[in-house]
């Protein structure tokens, strides 16, 4: 600690559900926890009416409040260049992860002190390049320097690996989490831990399973109802929510008991549920994409020349594996348990500090060692022969196959198309088809200078080199005049300069800013601002600074006050099953009070009953 030029590496799993950061501690990897004992942080951001940023639990709870100010589940979007909308303001999604890698990186600056810090972040196996370089980019933007990027199968076999060097075998990691779905066979000799394949979906996980689940549950309310609460953006939000506590409580229970009084409203009254769902019901409306799971690991298992006899163990990563289904498909198939000493939220954070502790030497004793495959094949666009009769463009030809060991450096020669052509455009192309209209477009180029040739093709050699972050460089050189171009995709998708990068610094950094300015600024705020407070904080923690006297002047529209009666009855809802049996009459006095003044309508009656039904739930909840 006292080199000058010591820089703390640490590992990153930045999750669709739940994100978590680890370091070398000891010889052993360990997660790094919050200032408040906290070691995973929920991937959900939430920036309220005065702009400060909020990350984590606090976040998850404006989900539903405030639906309009928050967001979660922006694994999913990375790579794209659509800008997300959160509280009037347009984030990339690599900007808005590089919100939650910033409450990350505060637990390292805890740690370490102030100074420049390094990470490792995990991404899914079958992240296109684009992600793979927004995911990069977040960690930038966050305050990291980011020099690798590790596939989170091999990050979870890495956690595993490093306490089991002395056993060699072939191990299946099957990493279903939160939005994203992997798979790949490792296998393991010495030390040495080999990826021979890996495959999945980038729009498989937990969250879909969520939907299905709201989807049922709207389904009953339309039948009961009429009325669509999908429709409704906090009902939806609030649903969704629902969703999630029913699919973790259907691991540990058969049947869930789900009471919501209020969901929506439909003709100024409450519409709620009040129902039962089954793990059998549960596994029948997710059961098709469990299976779509197991056809992955068939095709796994064909691209590495396995059969299941063959795979000597199965590690379970991710948060959705605790669901009793996964178990159970994994034994039909291989007619084994799979292990259980692998943390399904923890490992991949473990492993991504694993390969920090390599890449920085602090394991360099350890004997782990441990390559990785390119999870797609790459190439370009060329002329194809079409039904065996005629030259087409839009075909494709991989210059790195699929499962390709990388890093890898692969040189293919190609020939102009047609009499005197000067210039060539490359185009480059990810994905398994013989026509690139059907492949992930990467990127485009032109070589020029070619020699204007009448007699016989130009050659033209087309090399790429994907690199251990699974970034990919592409050059063209012209074979006769050794004329050569060359880009490096991460690079040539989104920007020529530097002019991106420092726009989404400068739109963070006012974030921020704004942040700095107005902390611990309480009285600053106004009467919309302690409203919403009330909505963060949720269904506990309330005391009497929650509430503002300037509410008493406020002019208040009849819809804007009824409104704040239902929130604030279901917030009484919400208290009901935290309470004793003596308190439980006073709640339900409570709810049937703002039902009473919500049914009215009347302005007055409204801002009694909420005065009262605010008091009474002050008393109750401290």
């Amino acid at each position: 600690m006292t080199n000058n030029n010591f820089r703390p590496i640490v590992g990153i799993d930045l999750g669709t559900t739940n994100s978590a950061i680890a370091y070398i501690h000891n010889g052993k990897p360990a997660i790094i926890e919050s200032p408040e004992g906290k070691r995973i942080v929920p991937s959900v951001v939430l920036i309220d009416l005065k702009g400060n940023v909020i990350v984590g639990e606090d976040a998850r709870a404006g989900l539903v409040a405030m639906p309009d100010r928050s967001i979660a589940a922006v694994k999913r979007q990375m790579g794209s260049d659509t800008p997300i909308s959160i509280a009037g303001q347009a984030l990339l999604p690599q900007e808005v992860s590089a919100l939650i890698i910033k409450e990350l990186k505060r637990n390292v600056d805890a740690l370490y002190g102030e100074g420049e810090k390094e990470a490792v972040i995990t991404v899914p196996a079958y992240f296109t390049d684009e992600q793979r370089r927004a995911t990069k980019e977040a960690g930038e933007l966050a305050g990291f320097v980011v020099e690798r990027i590790i596939n989170e199968p091999t990050a979870a076999a890495l956690a595993f690996g490093l306490d089991h060097t002395n056993e060699d075998g072939v191990y299946l990691v099957y990493d279903l989490g939160g939005g994203t779905f992997d798979v790949s066979i490792i296998e393991m000799m010495n030390g040495l831990l080999e990826v021979k394949a890996s495959t999945g979906n980038r729009q498989l996980g937990g969250e879909d399973f969520d939907w299905r689940i709201v989807d049922f549950l709207a389904e009953k309310i339309i039948s009961n109802a009429g009325v669509d609460p999908r429709e409704d953006i906090r009902a939806k939000a609030l649903l969704k929510d629902e969703a999630e506590k029913i699919k973790i409580q259907l691991s540990e229970n058969t049947s869930v008991a789900v009471e919501l009084p209020l969901v929506t409203v439909k003709d100024n009254k409450p519409v709620g549920i009040s129902t039962e769902i089954t793990r059998e019901q549960f596994i029948a409306l997710i059961d098709n994409q469990l299976q779509e799971t197991i056809e992955s690991i068939s095709a796994v298992l064909k691209d590495a020349g396995s059969s299941p006899q063959e795979i000597d163990e199965i590690l379970l990563v991710g948060g959705s594996t605790r669901i009793p289904r996964v178990a159970e498909l994994i034994r039909n198939l291989f007619g084994k348990e799979p292990r259980t000493d692998v943390h399904p939220d923890e490992a991949v954070a473990l492993g991504a500090a694993v390969q920090a502790g390599l890449k920085s030497g602090a394991l360099s004793e350890s004997g782990l060692v441990a390559t990785d495959v390119a999870p797609f094949s790459m190439g370009i666009a060329v002329l194809k022969e079409w039904k065996g009769l005629t030259q087409r463009p839009g075909g494709f030809a991989p210059i790195i196959p699929r499962n390709t060991t990388i890093p890898v450096t692969r040189t293919e020669k190609f020939g102009t198309s047609a009499p005197g052509q000067t210039v060539v455009s490359i185009e480059i192309y990810q994905g398994e088809h013989e026509w690139v209209k059907h492949n992930h477009r990467l990127g485009e180029f032109l070589l020029e200078g070619i020699p204007e040739n009448f007699n016989k093709q130009e050659e033209v050699d087309v090399t790429f080199r994907y690199n251990l972050n699974g970034i990919l460089e592409v050059s063209a050189k012209c074979v006769s005049t050794g004329k050569e171009m060359s880009v490096v995709v991460q690079d040539a998708l989104r920007r020529d300069s530097n002019e991106s990068f420092q726009e989404s610094v400068q739109r963070l950094e006012s974030l921020w800013r704004t942040a700095d300015l107005d902390d611990n600024d309480e009285s600053d705020y106004t009467d919309e601002d302690w409203e919403m407070i009330d909505d963060l904080l949720g269904e506990v923690d309330l005391d009497d600074s929650d509430i503002d006297e300037e509410f008493e002047d406020e002019e208040l529209t009849p819809s804007v006050i009824q409104e704040e009666a239902i929130q604030l009855r279901e917030r009484a809802l919400n208290l009901l099953d935290k309470v004793d049996e003596s308190n439980r009459n006073q709640v339900r006095l409570v709810i049937d009070l703002l039902d009473e003044a919500v049914a009215k309508n009347d302005v007055e009656q409204l801002e009694k009953a909420i005065d009262e039904a605010t008091d009474a739930l002050i008393d109750l909840e401290l």
